[in-house]
């Protein structure tokens, strides 16, 4: 059965319930949940805001496709009171925030879903709590290691620290 990788964020309301909501969601309509990184408190990445983010990252086995683990992400941030992904193209303060990172080693670019995400590799928020959980996994385009890739980032951001 195919895995997957998830990015969960929250920074609005009760974050750590929030995000163990999402779990428990991911869990029931998604797959099972193998592995969930730390909690790590992050600066909001592309837009200002008072609120700082926690973040996790979760891997998933699972017997949905990309699109309907997609679907299923996106009901599951509505339940938790997610209304848009942005307001006019900016990003903006949201109770969740789950993103699809990885699927296997598949590859994918539509209007609708791109895997791996396109900004992975730039977002240490992303990449922190990923390298908790998937150090030695690689990305089908980079060719390099979470762990790489979290390296490389590193030396050049550090607005975040984990809890």
């Amino acid at each position: 059965m195919p895995q997957l990788y998830l990015s969960l964020g929250s920074n609005e309301g009760d974050r750590r319930v929030l995000l163990e909501k999402a779990i428990d969601a991911i869990h029931t309509s998604i797959g099972h949940v193998d592995s969930v990184s730390s909690f790590f408190e992050t600066q909001p990445w592309g837009f200002e805001s008072n609120h700082p983010f926690l973040n996790i990252a979760v891997k998933v086995t699972t017997n949905l496709s990309p699109y309907e683990v997609l679907d299923q992400t996106q009901a599951i941030e509505r339940a938790l009171g997610r209304k848009e992904k942005s307001h006019l193209g900016v990003y903006q303060d949201r109770p969740i925030d789950i993103d699809l990172l990885l699927y296997d080693d598949l590859t994918l670019h539509d209007p609708r879903l791109t895997i791996p995400h396109p900004l992975l590799h730039r977002r240490l928020f992303v990449l922190d709590p990923l390298v908790e959980i998937a150090p030695d996994q690689y990305h089908p385009l980079l060719g390099k290691t979470i762990q790489e890739l979290r390296q490389e980032l590193h030396t050049v951001d550090t607005s975040h620290s984990a809890l």
